[in-house]
C-alpha cells in the first residue's frame, strides 16, 4: 500500500531549548521528504514559570511568529506553513491557554500533557520516579488528565495520547481501571470533536511504539474519532519520520483520512494514493 503524503502537524524550534533547526531547515526537509504541508507548533508558555527550561518564554512568541510569517511567504506555492502550539494541559491553566488561543490566529492548538502533579513523567531526569510508583495509578491519572485536556474545548488536536508509556513503563494489560480510563478518554475526545494525533515519535524513544497503541487506535477508530500526524520533530532530520508506520496502522483500521487544518477549522485529507 502506497500513501499521499499527508501534513506533519507537530515540529519544534530551539525556543523550547530542547530542539535544533530553524524553520526554514525544517521547510526544506519537508520538501525534500516529498510533503507539501507542515505545521510549526512549538512548546508554547505557560504561566508562571512553569516548566521554563523546555518552553519557550512569552517574550519569544512574537519572533516565532514572525519566522512562520517569513518562511510562509518564502515557500508560498511549495509547502504551506500552518502556524501553531503545542500547549501543556494541566488543572488551573484553562485561562492562560485562552489568552494564548487569542493571541493569534492560529490555524490549530495541540494540548499536550507531560505532567501528572509536579512530575514531568517524560522528563528522562524524572524516569526514576517510575520505581516508586503505583504503575497503574499514574496510567489512570494521565488518562484522566487528557480526558480533561479534551473536555476543556480549548484544543483541536491531542498530542501523543498515551505518552505516559514513553520509558517502556506499562501498566498492567489486563486492568480493568486503565481500560475505563482510556474509554472516557476517548469519549471526551469524541464528545468535544477534536483529533487524536498519530505519532512516530514512540519509535524513536526507550517504548519502541507508535502513539497511541494499536488497541486504541482501533476504540478512537470505532469511535469515529479522526486522527492527525505528527513526527513532533526536534531536528529537521525527524520531519515526516516513519509516516507511512502511522499511515498503515490508519488503514489497517480502516482508516483512509487524516485531519487537515486552516485557522482552527478541520477538513480531512485522503491518504490513500489512487491505483
Amino acid at each position: 500500500m502506497r500513501f499521499n503524503k499527508v501534513p506533519d502537524y507537530h515540529m519544534h524550534t530551539p525556543r523550547c531549548n530542547h530542539a535544533t533547526g530553524s524553520i526554514v531547515e525544517y521547510a526544506q526537509a519537508a520538501i525534500e521528504a516529498g510533503l507539501t504541508e507542515i505545521g510549526m507548533s512549538d512548546h508554547s508558555p505557560m504561566p508562571n514559570g512553569f516548566d521554563a527550561a523546555w518552553r519557550m518564554d512569552e517574550s519569544e512568541l512574537d519572533s516565532f511568529i514572525e519566522e512562520i510569517e517569513a518562511a510562509q511567504v518564502q515557500f508560498e506555492g511549495v509547502l504551506t506553513i500552518k502556524a501553531a502550539l503545542e500547549v501543556d494541559y494541566y488543572v488551573g491553566a484553562e485561562d492562560y491557554i485562552q489568552y494564548l488561543a487569542e493571541y493569534y490566529d492560529w490555524d490549530y492548538l495541540m494540548g499536550s500533557v507531560h505532567f501528572i502533579g509536579d512530575w514531568g513523567f517524560d522528563n528522562p531526569d524524572e524516569v526514576s520516579r517510575f520505581e516508586a510508583c503505583d504503575i497503574e495509578q499514574v496510567y489512570c491519572d494521565y488518562f484522566r488528565l487528557v480526558e480533561q485536556s479534551a473536555s476543556c474545548g480549548l484544543f483541536d488536536i491531542i498530542g501523543h495520547p498515551d505518552l505516559i508509556k514513553k520509558f517502556g513503563y506499562r501498566a498492567p494489560q489486563d486492568s480493568s481501571l486503565v481500560l475505563e480510563a482510556e474509554n472516557a478518554m476517548l469519549k471526551a475526545v469524541k464528545a468535544a470533536n477534536v483529533a487524536l494525533e498519530i505519532s512516530s515519535a514512540g519509535l524513536r524513544k526507550p517504548v519502541q511504539e507508535v502513539y497511541p497503541h494499536p488497541s486504541l487506535v482501533q476504540r478512537a477508530v470505532n469511535l469515529g474519532i479522526p486522527f492527525a500526524y505528527g513526527s513532533d520533530a526536534h531536528s529537521p532530520a525527524e520531519v515526516g519520520h516513519a509516516m507511512d508506520i502511522c499511515l498503515d496502522m490508519l488503514q489497517h483500521f480502516g482508516v483512509t483520512e487524516v485531519s487537515q487544518f486552516y485557522k482552527r477549522q478541520r477538513v480531512m485529507f485522503d491518504f490513500i494514493e489512487p491505483t
